[in-house]
């Protein structure tokens, strides 16, 4: 079983999918990695999400870009296909425009999202096509390309993950209004972009030990990110927010005796109970065990240092005086520094031309049958018919944490029960049975703290280089805006 770098996974997402995403994928089909960047691409065109403003993708005018703006629709009575714009010598049609608008108001309607302006949204969806049409142009030049028998794995994945034969996928396209064979000519397409993304704008990422240094001190310090639930009591004497010094000097003077009285070993609650004037003087000044964002700053700031037991104060607030005991703080389990690992194996067996993804996966439920009736045991099938490396020791992949194996397989791990047996799964690589045998949490070394680490700062800076990149390219390109959109509604 091959294993891939999470950090640096994408995924396909043609304009088809956005549609497909939202009237009937499965709600997790891009979870676990197989998703835009950062979560991922961000802005990116051809992303879920799936719109990029003009503004943001648009290149600042230069010598190479027409200076013709479609700025209205054309008063000259046109057919329903027309050219809105050139890139290069490459049109764009107004019936590329009008289905992917269609389909993007699908999606968004599918998912109760609010519904744009269409002329506005035509405009933006033609901007995100000049800028992916640019790139596709830029990707033939650095020789860039996806064999058809890649683009038709794909399309056998997204099949799988909606539990359907691909030829049931493709009806399922056509009966959204989507053409199968645009749709995949769009698949093979993205996959390119994919391929030209990583080649080009990943290397453009540079993370200095300064800034992981930087990051796991913040990470440190952050007592959001250190402590998940805090309980405070406090003893409290009012004053004015304005007081008059001797007031003021009156009541830190009485809050100084208290003090002096705990410091004696007197108990908190009972003296509590006794001089403060606060809502929580029946329990003991207790004020609940609840998130540290709860608390006021002033309170969180004096007991960061603190430990549990300790009195800190007399402290001032508009309100009067304080004093604050630090009763109990639970810590939070910090996904920096510990990660979840599964334990796991699997069968796998791999398509050929004479037999198919469909029939492997018929023959590998009806093992996974006999398995569950004990008839079968899963490490002898897996020694005896698996095509992984893995197969000498019972399809053992060992621990692992997240992000180690491809989506696909993931996703699926992810849900199993220890002990559980999945379903026949189709990955890039094949069909597979996965089997989870144990979990745990472990707690990260501080090499592995600091490649997380350096992932997550690469995520961050992700969708800002892609947008500089994207500029870049397009403004290589010659554009010219011919007549604006025009919606043919249904």
């Amino acid at each position: 079983m091959n294993k891939v770098d999470s950090s640096w996974r994408l995924v396909a997402i043609v304009p088809g999918l956005a549609l497909m995403a939202g009237c009937f994928l499965a709600p997790s089909v891009w979870a676990q990695g197989l998703k835009p960047r950062g979560e991922g691409l961000g802005a990116a065109p051809g992303n879920v999400g799936p719109v990029v403003p003009a503004t943001t993708l648009a290149a600042p005018a230069s010598p190479s870009s027409a200076s013709k703006p479609a700025t209205g629709a054309s008063l000259t009575p046109q057919s329903s296909d027309f050219i809105v714009a050139l890139v290069d010598s490459d049109p764009i049609t107004n019936q590329e425009i009008n289905a992917q608008v269609q389909q993007v108001l699908a999606q968004l309607s599918a998912n109760n999202g609010p519904l744009p302006a269409r002329q506005e949204l035509s405009k933006q969806v033609l901007e995100r096509v000049i800028s992916e049409r640019a790139q596709l142009q830029w990707a033939r030049e650095q020789g860039i390309k996806v064999p058809a028998a890649e683009a038709k794995q794909a399309e056998v994945t997204l099949a799988s993950r909606n539990d359907l034969t691909v030829e049931e996928f493709r009806q399922k396209l056509a009966s959204s209004g989507i053409n199968p064979e645009r749709f995949f000519e769009d698949l093979q397409s993205q996959l390119v972009l994919q391929r030209l993304r990583e080649k080009e704008v990943t290397p453009r990422i540079k993370i200095s030990d300064t800034e992981v240094n930087q990051y796991l001190k913040e990470q440190a310090n952050d007592w959001s990110k250190t402590v998940a639930k805090l309980e405070l009591a406090q003893i409290f004497l009012p004053l004015p927010e304005v007081a008059k010094p001797e007031d003021l000097q009156a009541g830190v003077a009485q809050m100084t005796a208290v003090k002096a009285r705990l410091k004696a070993a007197e108990d908190f609650y009972a003296v509590a109970k006794d001089v403060s004037q606060g809502p929580e003087r029946t329990l003991g000044g207790l004020m609940g065990d609840k998130p540290p964002q709860r608390y006021p700053d002033l309170f969180l700031q004096a007991v960061q240092t603190a430990q549990e037991g300790d009195v800190v104060g007399p402290l001032r607030s508009p309100a009067g005086l304080h004093l604050i005991k630090l009763v109990s703080k639970t810590p939070v389990d910090n996904t920096l520094f510990t990660s979840n690992q599964t334990h796991v194996r699997h069968i796998l067996l791999r398509p050929t031309a004479q037999v198919g993804v469909n029939a492997l996966r018929a023959r590998l439920y009806g093992l996974k049958q006999q398995m569950d009736r004990a008839e079968l045991e899963f490490s002898k099938v897996a020694k005896d018919l698996s095509q992984d490396g893995s197969a000498p020791n019972g399809g053992d992949l060992g621990w692992a944490g997240a992000g180690v194996f491809v989506p696909e397989f993931e996703e699926v791990m992810n849900h199993l029960a220890p002990g559980e047996i999945s379903d026949p799964v189709v990955s890039r690589f094949g069909v597979h049975l996965i089997q989870v045998l144990e979990r745990r949490k472990n707690t990260m070394s501080a090499k592995e703290q600091r490649e997380m680490t350096k992932n997550i700062l690469r995520e961050s800076k992700y969708d800002q280089t892609y947008l500089e990149w994207a500029q870049e390219v397009r403004g290589r390109s010659f554009i010219e805006y011919r007549d604006a959109p025009q919606l043919m509604l249904k």
